[in-house]
């Protein structure tokens, strides 16, 4: 059970009203209070530039993911930090593999690379992205970073992308660092179960995720990454045991939690209340 970490991403309709005016000493006391009592990750997604006409139903903050992890690592000891997602259009893999490897040796191998194609094209044009094509760019680049994540010598020959000769240092420490695809799509999904080792759905209804599941074979140890809709554990415990039974028995192998709460203190609470439910659910 992991966070949807509150204020570097803002919603609308998900996010709390506190979270507006909350600054980096509010997030590094959420992220202290979830490391410590034992909950599994925290997120925090890229958009580099929200087009105006989007940001009403998208939200227009998003903190950098990088910067943000790399800050919450230095605030904790064991707590994974999760990308949801990298937009694997706005980069070359070897940028990724060094700057995200380099997240990893810092927090001690805590990195899950959640990885996405991108479903901003004013952004791509921005950024000087590929879009037609971006799905078939990400499928090569999930293999390029496969190849380079956890190398100081990596090689790879893949239609769009090729390296060899190269000296990436330093690197993740960890021999396999996790990468979870993000998507609502059937490809999504099977790009996920081909490439990488877990899927993270988005903006699906129940019947659409059990229909999706039920069309793929999913191997050893692959996760499937659900959340959930603000829960009040303090206000509400039951509709929040509610909710994590149904992701539960839906396949999740992980759940992403967003929290209601009018503070930041107030959201500690939360957490507490939630991980004591967390406990009894088991």
């Amino acid at each position: 059970m992991g966070l949807s970490t509150p204020v570097v991403v803002q919603v609308p309709g998900a996010a709390s009203a506190w979270e507006h005016d909350a600054g980096v000493d509010d997030i590094a006391r959420i992220a202290a209070v979830a490391d410590e009592l034992g909950f599994d990750h925290l997120t925090c997604s890229e958009h580099v530039a929200v087009p105006v006409d989007d940001a009403d139903a998208r939200g227009a903050t998003y903190w950098d993911p990088l910067a943000t992890l790399a800050f919450l690592a230095a605030r904790t000891s064991r707590i994974r930090l999760v990308t949801s997602v990298v937009v694997l259009g706005y980069h070359h893999p070897l940028a990724i593999a060094k700057r995200y490897g380099t997240l990893d040796r810092l927090s001690g191998g805590r990195l899950v690379l959640g990885v996405g194609v991108g479903s901003l094209a004013a952004e791509f044009d921005l950024l000087g992205g590929h879009w037609t094509d971006r799905g078939a760019r990400a499928d090569d680049a999930i293999r390029a970073l496969r190849a380079s994540l956890s190398e100081r010598l990596p090689s790879y020959q893949g239609e769009y992308f090729a390296f060899d000769s190269m000296i990436v240092d330093p690197c993740a420490v960890q021999a396999r660092v996790p990468i979870w695809v993000g998507g609502r799509t059937r490809r999504s999904l099977r790009r996920a179960v081909e490439l990488a080792d877990g899927w993270m759905p988005f903006g699906l209804r129940r019947d659409e995720l059990e229909r999706l599941l039920a069309e793929v074979e999913r191997p050893d140890g692959f996760d499937v990454v659900l959340s959930t809709r603000p829960l009040d554990p303090v206000g509400n415990p039951d509709m929040a045991v509610d909710q994590l039974r149904k992701l539960g028995r839906l396949g999740a192998t992980a759940v992403s939690c967003s929290v209601s709460a009018t503070s930041a203190g107030h959201y500690c609470e939360q957490l507490a209340a939630l991980h004591e439910i967390g406990r009894d659910i088991g």
